[in-house]
C-alpha cells in the first residue's frame, strides 16, 4: 500500500493529498521562480517562498499522484507575462503558492512550504543553478549543475512512461491573480 502525505495551505481551506515519494526533492534557481517569488511572497499574508540565495523549494509528483481534497474553487493561477509556459497556483484564502505547472506537463512541482514542519523530504539536487545571482557560491553537498540534471530529466521521463505518457489537465483552477 503506498503512503499518502496531507498537505494544505497556510489556514488549511485548500487540502490535498499526495501519494507515494516524489519524482524528485529539487531546490530551482532559474530566473522565473526567483522573479514569480518574489512578487508572489509580497501579497497580503503570504508566506516566504525564497530561500536561502533565492531558491525556491519544490516536490514533483506525478499528476496521478496528487488529490486535491478541499478548496479548489479558492485556487487561481499567477503567471509571470501572458506568454509564460508555467503557471503559479496560489490559494487566494492565504495567498499560499500550491504548486507550479509546466504547460503540458505530467507532473506538478508543489512548493515545499505545503509539507508539515519536520516532513519535507531531504533535498536531492538543485536545478538552474546557471541563473544564479552574482556573487551566490552554492556547497557542494547536494548535485547542482549548471543546467538542470541528466537525472532529473531521467526522472521525469520515467515518470512520463510510468503514467502511460498521459498528461492530466487541471481543469478546476477559478481565473487569475494579479500580484
Amino acid at each position: 500500500m503506498t503512503q499518502s502525505h496531507p498537505l494544505r495551505c497556510a489556514c488549511g481551506q485548500v487540502q490535498l493529498e499526495v501519494a507515494g515519494a516524489p519524482i524528485v526533492s529539487a531546490e530551482c534557481y532559474c530566473d522565473s521562480c526567483r522573479a514569480a517569488g518574489a512578487r508572489l511572497q509580497t501579497l497580503p499574508s503570504a508566506r516566504p517562498i525564497l530561500g536561502e540565495n533565492g531558491a525556491t523549494r519544490f516536490m514533483l509528483y506525478r499528476k496521478d499522484r496528487i488529490r486535491f481534497l478541499e478548496g479548489t474553487h479558492l485556487l487561481k493561477e499567477f503567471r509571470l507575462t501572458p506568454e509564460s509556459k508555467t503557471r503559479r497556483v496560489i490559494a487566494t484564502c492565504c495567498n499560499t503558492p500550491v504548486f507550479l505547472e509546466f504547460e503540458n506537463g505530467h507532473w506538478l512541482s508543489l512548493y515545499g512550504h505545503l509539507w508539515p514542519e519536520g516532513t519535507l523530504p531531504p533535498l536531492e539536487l538543485r536545478t538552474m543553478t546557471s541563473d544564479l545571482p552574482r556573487g551566490v557560491t552554492l556547497s557542494g553537498d547536494i548535485p547542482s549543475g549548471k543546467w538542470s540534471q541528466a537525472v532529473f530529466f531521467a526522472r521525469l521521463l520515467g515518470a512520463w512512461v510510468a503514467m502511460g505518457f498521459r498528461s492530466p489537465k487541471l481543469t478546476f483552477i477559478n481565473g487569475a491573480l494579479q500580484a
